[in-house]
């Protein structure tokens, strides 16, 4: 472990998972901790906290009020429980415009009325200038757990499906173009969005759905590392199943990102039975946050704790765990 913390702590990749193996999880195990998920199983209840200090605040299809609900949201969204309150912790920096916060509650009471959910405690503290950049959000989010579903790296199996339910890398290449003043296609904005209505029809078509994941830092290749781990197993991707759009695509080529390696706001992760796949692509289709879903691969009985992804031109190469942080701040 270094001696100091380095943004790339903070990226959902390796160092993170150091991070976490090192000095959080010994201090704090238990049963329920251990479970590693995007939110924690109480009873039947779901519990999940997440704190935002993206750069820039403002974004073409969002901010850090709305990325901050949102994120709360899919948290417990994925652990199969309907989002139900969060609570709203802001730290200000002094000086920070007032007009820009107003617009940043405002943009967080839209997504919550959007989720269903409502925002029931909070708390507001305001440090010196040069302290916090503006404006960092903590959020926590409850959610009563849906009977009969069981979402858990434990359920999964050889043979089943890995779905992803849109374009992936849009919010990365979003922030990246944002802090650097780079044009992009109206097209390409963030995915940041509230998943648990498209999450809730999938589990009514098919309770039994294994696992699922917010594909957030560290993106689908961080996931599905932490997936195949837990759960033992292989997973095996097929490149031209994955929906990349061509502008994000780009930006990957000139500056040496893999698309699978950047951060999504807005963007689940599913692994299905075998059986059930097309049936939930099908639901997910019809929902707007689904139109562009896929089946991008599959759980294997080899390679076990492995990803690999199967090339365009037939070669198979290992996905790893992203190493680093591609774009810090991202979330």
């Amino acid at each position: 472990m270094d001696e100091k913390i380095l943004q790339a702590h903070g990226a959902g990749g390796k160092l993170s998972t150091q991070l976490l193996h090192e000095i959080i999880l010994p201090a704090f195990d238990n049963e329920i901790l251990r479970e590693l998920h995007d939110g924690a199983k109480i009873g039947r209840i779901a519990m999940t906290t997440d704190s935002y200090v993206v750069r820039p605040i403002f974004f073409n299809g969002g901010d850090i009020g709305k990325l901050a609900v949102c994120g709360t949201v899919n948290d417990l969204a994925v652990t199969g429980a309907l989002p139900k309150y969060l609570s709203a912790g802001m730290i200000l920096e002094e000086g920070f415009d007032v007009h820009a916060l107003r617009k940043i509650v405002v943009s967080m009471a839209t997504a919550a009325r959007e989720a269903g959910v409502q925002i029931v405690t909070g708390d507001t503290k305001v440090v010196g200038r040069g302290q916090a950049d503006g404006i960092f959000i903590n959020t926590a989010g409850i959610g009563e757990l849906i009977d009969g579903v069981d979402i858990s790296a434990k359920n999964v199996r050889a043979g089943m499906k890995v779905l992803v339910s849109g374009f992936i890398g849009d919010h990365a290449t979003t922030i990246l173009a944002g802090r650097h003043g780079l044009e992009l296609p109206e097209s390409v904005q963030s995915d940041c969005a509230p998943l648990n209505g498209l999450i809730r029809k999938m589990l009514t078509v098919e309770p039994k759905i294994a696992m699922l994941r917010d594909a957030t830092r560290g993106g689908v290749a961080a996931v599905l590392n932490e997936i195949a781990q837990a759960a033992n197993v292989g997973i095996l991707l097929h490149e031209e199943k994955i929906p990349v759009r061509e502008e994000v695509r780009g930006v990957c080529d000139i500056l040496g990102f893999d698309p699978l390696e950047l951060a999504n706001e807005g963007k689940i992760i599913a692994i299905v039975p075998e059986n059930s796949a097309e049936k939930i692509l099908n639901v997910m289709h019809e929902n707007i946050y689904g139109r562009n879903a896929a089946i991008i691969g599959e759980i294997v009985s080899q390679a076990a704790g492995k990803v690999g992804l199967k090339t365009s031109i037939g070669g198979v190469r290992i996905v790893d765990m992203p190493a680093g942080e591609l774009v810090p701040r991202i979330c």
